[in-house]
């Protein structure tokens, strides 16, 4: 069951304590709280977990701070949507809002390599009013004799450039739950020139223990990766870790499927389930042509196959691209074969613009005809 607290209700009024003292008393029920923090509210959500079958439904809504009662599935419990249109939907950080209306390209480099690469990076995109970007810096790789990234060695460099181009979030995968103390302290050291999603991986999608470190910090949000062999279900369970812990600002990255069934492209491009993710949950929903793809081959139009499968994505309702661009991918310390050109950037921008244009065309005509 989750009881939703009227906006903007304090922890330390009357109203809460008259609340939270009923809510702690019922036999066999456990409470867990989450805040979502907007521009101009502050949203409290109390879970209650247990049998809540024979709960009394109208006595809790009638408590001094609730704002109204809802009974949920099993599945996807914090994350999911429960039939429920008015819960917030998404979340602010940097100044930037992400949710399930927005679109923000997030093009960068898929290993860190050297400064003057990243600079090169950072400096385009400011250039192009863009201020997101992906910057990896941890690296798990298949073969142990890969390059496995610079790491914390990197962190400072990478920061202070994005302060110095206006970069507000960088996507950064991590591996491990140092990592996570790593960025934090690096980024105070630098004095927090910029702010970082975390990025959860696909090897690590089923990592639990990491899933749950993640999600006790509130710090950073978290771009989640789809697992390239497990169901999409099993995956949005996997992402349900992270909220359990407490961190429910999450988005869903889809990056495609891992099968024979792919060839040519790297992995089977799996962005015809946007429209399933934004119906069944409350993330905003990514996608990664890069990794889907892994290639840059051309269609006969002239259009890259990572473009098409980019505008795929994008019409049917993507609010992030995770996007592989480097100076000099024959130079790139991993997937260089798939990076985009700079030279390609302006191009790659302005074909997101159009589909993304058509995007919502279609959903005005839906509204319309509705």
């Amino acid at each position: 069951m989750l009881v939703i607290l009227y906006p903007n209700t304090d922890a330390q009024s009357p109203e809460f304590a008259e609340t939270w003292s009923y809510l702690s008393e019922l036999e066999g029920i456990t409470l867990r709280t989450h805040v979502i923090q907007g521009e101009e509210q502050q949203l409290t959500e109390i879970y209650l977990l247990g049998n809540t079958k024979t709960l009394p439904t109208e006595q809790i809504a009638s408590l001094p701070a609730v704002e109204r009662v809802i009974r949920i599935s099993e599945s996807f419990r914090i994350l999911g949507r429960h039939d429920d249109s008015p819960r917030a939907v998404g979340f602010d950080y940097k100044g930037l809002r992400f949710d399930q209306d927005t679109l923000h390209v997030f093009a960068g480099l898929c290993a860190v390599d050297t400064p003057e690469h990243v600079a090169i990076m950072m400096r385009a995109l400011q250039e192009r009013g863009q201020v997101c970007t992906r910057m990896g810096a941890y690296k798990p790789r298949t073969n142990p004799y890969s390059f496995q990234g610079h790491g914390k060695a990197c962190l400072p460099y990478v920061f202070e450039l994005a302060g110095k181009y206006g970069i507000r979030v960088i996507a950064m995968e991590v591996t491990h739950e140092s990592h996570i103390d790593e960025i934090a302290e690096t980024l105070e050291a630098t004095g927090n020139p910029t702010g970082v999603m975390l990025q959860i991986g696909t090897r690590n999608t089923q990592n639990f223990e990491l899933l749950k470190h993640v999600g006790r910090q509130h710090e950073f949000p978290v771009l989640f990766k789809r697992g390239f062999g497990i169901t999409l279900s099993e995956s949005l369970n996997a992402a349900e870790y992270l909220a359990t812990e407490g961190n429910a600002n999450v988005i869903f990255c889809l990056r495609g499927m891992k099968t024979s069934f792919s060839a040519p492209h790297r992995n089977l491009v799996d962005f015809s389930q946007i429209p399933v993710l934004k119906r069944l949950t409350r993330m905003p929903v990514c996608i990664d042509p890069s990794h889907s793809v892994g290639t840059r081959h051309r269609a006969p139009d002239g259009l890259l196959d990572i473009y098409h499968a980019t505008a795929q994505g994008v019409v049917a309702g993507a609010n992030m691209i995770l996007v592989d661009f480097h100076p000099a991918p024959d130079k790139a310390l991993v997937d260089g074969p798939q990076a985009l050109l700079m030279s390609e950037l302006d191009g790659f921008l302005q074909d997101v613009e159009i589909a993304r244009e058509a995007y919502v065309r279609r959903t005005a005509l839906a509204h319309h005809m509705a």
